[in-house]
């Protein structure tokens, strides 16, 4: 007979609903609303940060369950999609079954064809990872291919099963992801004015009086921060596991609503306007290219920890763009 646990809901839920999530926030509450929002049906990236995309869907909720449209996440929003998604939950505790659709990630080997909120852990994960992945609980063709590339890159056997190693590997990548971004709760840390603000974690703090496009800019920024270089990384799709130089500019201009499809650095010589911005400048030549936000450069090149840096570099040999308005 299988063995009956009661799990606290926080273990899952994060306290979703102890504060008012609005658009520029981070932490694993705001991990928790885009994985609740995934499973309502609006297919948001797990990425701990409350940025365009998030606020997209949550809009695209709130006018479909006839609630106020305003992009807040406050505690009318949260009992409904809380009711959408866990139907049956309890706000004290879960029931689960170890062995039949078990809760935690590594209590049994995951193949495909399995179901189950480990699968949906396995999902999360892989998407921490950098391999988007639908997060629905259920171990599809999708959720096997992204395995097997995951593998691949950790140098495991590629067979597509969740074995003792690979959940090593997705934990500890995850984890420190988490630990070092996604987690952190960045209302914690006072907005600086007029330029930037550099944490020791490598991520950046948008100044209070800059437009909301160039704090939706550094929000995506800090969204892949400490991925890891990959070339061609970000062309392909948005959500990768590593991002190259053109990629990395083009994901966060993407995400504030500046960008509508990625560019190759060389594509970048000839976008927008010519000079400096105000708040946004990209400097770019056929063979590599970054940017200074609100005074901070974001550039894959002397990365460390993240790819923000207060450090600047000669913009010799290089072309510089900036978004009109910006």
């Amino acid at each position: 007979m299988a063995t009956v646990l009661f799990i606290s809901s926080t273990a899952f839920a994060a306290a979703l609903g102890r504060r008012t999530l609005t658009q520029g926030m981070s932490g694993q509450d705001v991990r928790v609303l885009q994985d609740f929002l995934t499973r309502a049906g609006f297919s948001t990236p797990i990425a701990g940060e409350f940025g365009p995309i998030t606020v997209r869907n949550v809009k695209a909720f709130e006018k479909r369950h006839r609630l106020r449209v305003d992009g807040v996440v406050d505690s009318a929003f949260v009992a409904k999609i809380r009711s959408i998604v866990e139907p049956n939950g309890s706000r004290r505790g879960t029931r689960a079954v170890v062995g039949r659709g078990s809760r935690h990630l590594g209590d049994r080997v995951l193949r495909r064809g399995m179901k189950g909120q480990d699968v949906r852990v396995l999902q999360d994960y892989l998407n921490r990872a950098g391999f988007d992945t639908s997060i629905d609980g259920a171990f599809g063709p999708g959720t096997l291919r992204m395995v097997k590339r995951f593998q691949q890159a950790q140098e495991l056997k590629a067979n597509g099963v969740v074995d003792a190693k690979t959940v090593a590997a997705l934990r500890r990548i995850g984890d420190a992801d988490s630990a070092g971004g996604a987690n952190f709760d960045m209302t914690t840390v006072e907005a600086p004015v007029g330029r930037a603000k550099l944490l020791s974690n490598g991520l950046a703090v948008a100044p209070a009086d800059a437009p909301q496009a160039v704090k939706d800019v550094i929000a995506a920024g800090n969204e892949i921060a400490t991925k890891p270089y990959v070339y061609g990384g970000g062309h392909g799709k948005w959500i990768d596991r590593g991002y190259d130089c053109s990629g990395s500019v083009s994901y966060a201009l993407y995400r504030a609503g500046l960008l509508k499809n990625s560019m190759p650095s060389g594509g970048f010589m000839n976008w927008e306007q010519p000079g400096k911005g105000d708040w946004i400048t990209i400097y770019a030549h056929g063979g590599h290219m970054y940017m200074v936000v609100a005074g901070l450069r974001f550039d894959t090149s002397g990365a460390k920890p993240s790819r923000w840096q207060t450090a600047m570099r000669s913009s010799s040999g290089f072309t510089v763009r900036h978004p009109a308005g910006y």
